[in-house]
């Protein structure tokens, strides 16, 4: 068995990708294109093809492998896959994958949950209307902000991404990303995703300006027929309510046709997964860490 050449992650292999992504059972919001396009640099990201599947190797801070991507089921042996080799660890896989992998390898792996790799759930119309007791706070916090303002709502075009990436670069400030490594990583992919605009398909963005000035922007793509995934989210919070009025809006205006609302991870940070709760999630994402006995 040859081994898998890896090389990074570049435009030219967005189209194939994007088709292999399609074929995809279970698509987690990490193995968007656009998402690892974004999140390249800081993880060093790499893609290398066998016949069925786009493998995903981050060399940043180490190297560490992905699960592939493409449709899994056409693999007739994963024992003789040359990626399966012993000792190798594998991150971010799917449930479903893990799965399919215990049933073919059996005691040869070890799987063991991911929960901070998680990705929340929603479904659209309870984020679109914010309907009962459960959500009567964020409804109310939504009011105000439309109340107390004279705003309005625009889906994203190219037009306008000098304005987002100036709001981006002004909360960057105001967040003081110099003194944070992960701040530093987030913005720098929301600006290589947006400076791609026009060339990654389907990206779906909104913004909510007041008196003319932008106060908050949304980034997401649809990840299948039924879900659509936000990547990214910022507002002035000095706004009161914005950020629970960019999201209802967005989803009102952008999420029609899908099911459910992917808000992508945790990352096991504290205040972040108590957010994410407040939204009340009607599923996640799993998914699990597997290794190679």
């Amino acid at each position: 068995m040859c081994a898998v050449e890896f090389k990074p992650i570049s435009m030219d292999v967005m189209a194939e990708y994007l088709e292999f992504f399609s074929r995809t059972p279970s698509r987690a919001s990490d193995y968007s294109f656009s998402n690892l396009w974004g999140w390249a640099q800081e993880y060093g990201i790499e893609l290398g093809r066998t016949p069925n599947l786009f493998w995903i190797r981050q060399t940043r801070p180490d190297v560490r492998y992905w699960a592939p991507v493409g449709d899994w089921s056409a693999v007739a042996d994963w024992s003789k896959c040359p990626m399966m080799t012993s000792g190798r660890q594998f991150i971010r896989v799917p449930e479903q994958l893990s799965e399919l992998w215990q049933q073919a390898l059996g005691d040869r792996i070890e799987v063991q949950e991911a929960r901070d790799q998680w990705d929340y759930l929603y479904l659209s119309e309870d984020l679109a209307k914010l309907s009962g007791n459960t959500f009567h706070k964020k409804k109310n916090h939504v009011n105000q902000f439309k109340k107390k303002y004279d705003w309005q709502y625009h889906p994203m075009t190219a037009d306008c991404i000098e304005a987002v990436l100036q709001l981006q670069e002004e909360w960057c400030l105001s967040r003081e990303c110099e003194e944070s490594e992960s701040l530093l990583a987030e913005n720098e992919a929301v600006i290589r995703v947006l400076e791609y605009w026009d060339t990654i398909p389907d990206l779906i963005g909104g913004a909510l300006y007041v008196d003319g000035l932008m106060v908050a922007y949304t980034v997401g793509e649809p990840l299948s027929d039924d879900t659509m995934v936000v990547h990214f989210e910022k507002a002035r919070s000095e706004y009161r309510g914005v950020y629970q009025a960019i999201n209802q809006i967005f989803v009102e205006r952008e999420g029609q046709g899908f099911t459910y609302i992917n808000r992508e991870q945790d990352l096991g940070d504290e205040g972040l997964r108590k957010a994410k709760l407040t939204y009340h999630p009607v599923d996640w994402q799993r998914k699990n860490t597997v290794t190679l006995l």
